[in-house]
């Protein structure tokens, strides 16, 4: 059982975003008086993680989640409690000794987890390390869905859950919310995307259109990465079915899928160009930040949350102990998997400031994943 110790900290509300690699780093060139070293700005090697498709805009730079040498990825922790309930979350699903069933079988369905990381001349900024789902493929498509009836949690203040359910009325009746997208066109060798602001136009008659989107590649429809993605997801949803333990809020879905004509192994084609992207949806606009005082427990022995790392020793020069090719094997980079048919795909969960133990089951959760998963066979029957 995942155990919550209390504390009332405030939180500010959520924002999303949605940019491309080669804008952010246009933006990080320009601002860089000093020499005009991307990764000097971005510290320890590190870059903006060119997949993002959605999520919070923070950390160095603004840039929002990283990516570090090693190929993992750096998520910064959000203002309490969100963020230290996210690590909360993650250590104690990623936790050696854990010996929760429902917990250890959750495992398969998260980013792998490798505890925290401190760029070494920011200090006071502490990062989540995790997996990096997208780096097996050549040319990934990606979509964030925000999956739930409702993407507030109980201890939401009336202001905040009116500020969410303006954001999209139809998430209570829908039950999922596409945040993102970025699809790799292969007759221009090029990738659109969609922001939240186009997933938040979408309705009850036009939500299958908007998930059919992300499945052409500008000649066909991928069918067969449809039906290997519901796979992946009604794994998922077995998983909700069997447990009671927890509730999941503003938590989403990535989904992944290889958008390459071409199999990795043996491809000689070059990487879509990082300035080709076209990208559809509003501008972000910042909302005021309203404060909710929540409260939650942990069971983490550690002083303080912004101190622990897990499972690695931290050595003088801020990262995981151990060499690059010690860690390839664990983390991934060393091992481009091959793929067995044209259309690899992965779902993981991801998102999980907003997670809170219970006693019944994730009836919300499970609302939106059989809405996914109906609305992704329909397009399969079309």
């Amino acid at each position: 059982m995942l155990k919550l110790d209390k504390l009332t900290l405030d939180m500010s509300a959520d924002g999303q975003i949605m940019d491309s690699s080669s804008r952010t780093l246009e933006k990080l060139e320009k601002g860089n008086n000093k020499n005009g070293s991307v990764k000097q700005v971005l510290l320890d090697g590190c870059v903006p993680f060119s997949h993002q498709v959605a999520g919070h805009k923070c950390g160095i730079s603004n840039t929002g989640v990283l990516q570090h040498p090693d190929g993992t990825i750096l998520k910064q922790l959000q203002a309490p409690p969100r963020g230290p309930r996210e690590m909360n979350f993650y250590t104690q699903v990623f936790a050696k000794d854990c010996t929760d069933k429902k917990l250890l079988d959750l495992q398969q369905h998260l980013p792998k987890f490798y505890g925290t990381w401190r760029p070494r001349e920011s200090p006071h900024e502490l990062y989540l390390k995790l997996e990096d789902v997208t780096r097996r493929f050549l040319r990934p498509c990606i979509m964030d869905v925000k999956i739930g009836r409702r993407s507030y949690d109980p201890f939401a203040s009336q202001e905040k859950r009116e500020e969410q359910i303006s954001k999209y009325p139809l998430m209570e009746e829908i039950g999922f919310l596409l945040l993102g997208m970025r699809v790799y066109q292969i007759d221009s060798n090029r990738y659109i995307t969609h922001d939240q602001f186009y997933g938040r136009s979408l309705g009850k008659d036009s939500i299958k259109n908007g998930l059919t989107r992300f499945f052409h590649n500008g000649q066909e429809l991928r069918r067969h990465a449809v039906s290997l993605i519901i796979s992946k997801i009604q794994s998922i949803l077995r998983w909700f079915e069997s447990q009671t333990q927890l509730h999941f809020y503003a938590s989403s879905l990535l989904l992944v899928y290889e958008g390459s004509p071409h199999r990795v192994n043996g491809s000689k084609h070059k990487p879509a160009e990082p300035g080709t992207e076209h990208q559809q949806g509003e501008p972000q606009s910042n909302s005021n930040n309203s404060h909710e005082t929540l409260s939650f427990q942990s069971s983490l022995t550690h002083s303080h949350p912004y101190c622990h790392d897990v499972q690695h020793e931290r050595n003088a020069n801020g990262k995981c102990g151990g060499s690059v090719a010690e860690k390839d094997e664990e983390i991934g980079m060393g091992d481009k998997k091959q793929f067995g048919q044209e259309e690899a795909v992965e779902v993981k969960m991801i998102d999980f400031a907003h997670v809170f133990p219970s006693n019944n089951p994730d009836e919300s959760y499970m609302y939106g994943l059989r809405n996914l998963l109906s609305t992704l066979e329909q397009i399969l029957k079309d």
